[in-house]
Order: C-alpha cells, then sequence, then structure tokens
C-alpha cells in the first residue's frame, strides 16, 4: 500500500518546525488540530497552498503548531493545549476536532471541514452568517450517501443487502445511520449498519457483512476508518466485498470505488479562510463554503481482482479510471 501518501503525526502532537519556533514571537501560530493519527501529504500541502496564496508562508510570517491523535477522546486535551498557547487561529480537520476546540475556546477563531450539517450539529446558527467564532466548509455527506449508494446498486444490481460501517466514537455516526435507511427506503433497499471504533471491530465488522449476505459496503467519511486504510482494504479484497469510500485517495490506494468532494479543494480553502482570518476577517463574516464539485474514481485493477465487470455505463460517468 502506498504509505508514503501520508504524513504520520507522531505521539499526539508533530514537531514545530525549528524556523518556525524562531520566529513565534513575531509570526502569527495557526493550531492544525487532527482527527487521526495520519494526514495525506496532499492534504498538509493543500493547507500551506491556501495559506499561502493570502500571503502566509509557514517558516516566514506563521508557525503551524500540529495536534493529532486516533483517539478522539484525547482531542480535548489537545485543543486546551493549543488555547494555552494562545494561537492565532484553529483549523481542526472533522467534527471531533471541530467540538473539541468549539469548547476549549469562544475568542480564538476555529475552521472547520465537517461531513454534516454545521446548523445541525449546533457548529453555527447559518451557514451565510455563522455567528460565532467558528466558520469553515462542510461536505454534506448525508446528501451525498444517497447518491453512493446508487452507485453501488449499479455496480452490484443484484445485492439484497448493502452494508454500511460507521463510528459509534463519531458525533456524526447517528446521522450516518438515518441518512442511510431513509435513502435504502427511498429505493427498497435493505441496508446493514454495522459500527467499529477499534481495529478488532473493523475485522469483525466484515465478517458480520459476510454472515449477513451483504453484497457491498459503504465506509463512512471517518478519520479514524482513513487511519485503518490499508486494512480496510485488504478485507475487502479478503471477503470479495465491494466497497465505495469517500476520498479519492482510498480508490488510488486500491479501493475499488470512491465519490466526494475533492479532499484537496478543501483543505485548500481552509488555509485561504485561516489566511483571511489572520489579516483581521471575523469568522463571523465568513459564510460556510459547500462543494461545488464532486468526483467519482473507478479503480478497474481493483475490480479485476473482486471478478466484477463495471458497466460501460457506470464507467462514463467516472471522472477517473484507473487502471
Amino acid at each position: 500500500m502506498r504509505r508514503r501518501e501520508f504524513i504520520t503525526l507522531l505521539g499526539g502532537a508533530a514537531g514545530w518546525p525549528l524556523a518556525a519556533r524562531a520566529q513565534q514571537s513575531v509570526s502569527p501560530v495557526v493550531g492544525f488540530l487532527n482527527t487521526g493519527e495520519r494526514l495525506p501529504a496532499d492534504r498538509l500541502a493543500a493547507f500551506r497552498a491556501g495559506l499561502s496564496e493570502q500571503g502566509y508562508i509557514e517558516g516566514h510570517n506563521v508557525a503551524l503548531e500540529m495536534h493529532a491523535t486516533g483517539q478522539y477522546d484525547r482531542l480535548p486535551a489537545l485543543a486546551s493545549e493549543l488555547v494555552r498557547r494562545q494561537v492565532a487561529a484553529i483549523y481542526a480537520n472533522a467534527l471531533p476536532a471541530t467540538l473539541a476546540a468549539k469548547a476549549a475556546t469562544a475568542t480564538i477563531p476555529i475552521v472547520f471541514s465537517v461531513g454534516g450539517d454545521p446548523v445541525e450539529l449546533g457548529l453555527v446558527t447559518s451557514l451565510n452568517r455563522p455567528d460565532g467564532n467558528l466558520t469553515g466548509m462542510t461536505t454534506f455527506f448525508g446528501e451525498l450517501l444517497p447518491k453512493r449508494l446508487e452507485l453501488l446498486r449499479q455496480l452490484m444490481p443484484a445485492a439484497d443487502v448493502i452494508g454500511l460501517l460507521v463510528n459509534p466514537n463519531n458525533r456524526n455516526s447517528e446521522a450516518r445511520s438515518r441518512d442511510a435507511r431513509e435513502a435504502a427506503l427511498a429505493v427498497g433497499q435493505n441496508i446493514l449498519i454495522v459500527s467499529a471504533s477499534s481495529e478488532r471491530e473493523v475485522i469483525a465488522a466484515f465478517a458480520t457483512f459476510v454472515k449477513q449476505r451483504a453484497g457491498a459496503t459503504i465506509i463512512s467519511d471517518d478519520p479514524f476508518f482513513s487511519d485503518l486504510i490499508e486494512q480496510i482494504i485488504a478485507l475487502s479484497a479478503r471477503h470479495a466485498m465491494p466497497a465505495i469510500y469517500s476520498f479519492r485517495l482510498h480508490t488510488v490506494m486500491g479501493g475499488l470505488m470512491s465519490y466526494g468532494t475533492s479532499s484537496t479543494a478543501q483543505y485548500r480553502m481552509g488555509g485561504l479562510y485561516v489566511g483571511r482570518i489572520l489579516k483581521g476577517e471575523k469568522p463571523a463574516d465568513l459564510p460556510v463554503l459547500q462543494p461545488t464539485k464532486f468526483e467519482l474514481v473507478i479503480n478497474l485493477k481493483t475490480a479485476k481482482t473482486l471478478g466484477l465487470e463495471v458497466p460501460p455505463t457506470l464507467l462514463a460517468r467516472a471522472d477517473e479510471v484507473i487502471e
């Protein structure tokens, strides 16, 4: 698997670049709170690119304080550490990190990227006028789930049951499950929702999918699953279980299919928003951004390994086909 695609953030907090430390007295410090042990290198590069578009270069006139953990119950302590360091802004890459940052401060600006409705989740009062110290980007996973279900049904029309893997430690899991049930009911599809919050439970979840004769699975866009993506892809192959993911990178790494927003575009906008805040704009005046472009990626090599023939109509819809 392509482990080089990821940056591993060790010990719960990655090292602060020496050049940045040397300038901490004159440069603003941006806290980066990462849900998950690892961050894909292209996403961090995109975040830095967004900052640079606003004139902020890490190690030159801005510093990044990186904190990361795959243990969601440790996020509040890491968020509190960023507040104690009096960072100028915090970027939170997923809902667990965003909730931890929100609980830690009501004054430091927070830019988030979440997969649910920020209003429903209580992060902002409205998308156009966030009215607080939080703003950011949303991917509205719930609206994409019916599309992922449709794509799997087009690939596996004979599948009586389709599974959904969720992480119960993520507050979004309840909304994910609800959206899945509604989407499945609308098309007369049986859905099997299985929770997993450890590597052992993920292994057990796939065994459950097989036992209950699920024809395919949807993998939720949870950072915990991204940390285990190599294992999940291997389990899918071992059990000949077609799966659809949220991110292009997972398909590039050997997953069968993905449908979702561009992750690098999300992180670039996060960097842009942080840069605008460093220049003096208030989060309350920056509307929550919604995606405008979605990408379907299909890995034909994986399809062949699984013994699947991808319908020409589905291939024609793909934005990228990996052969």
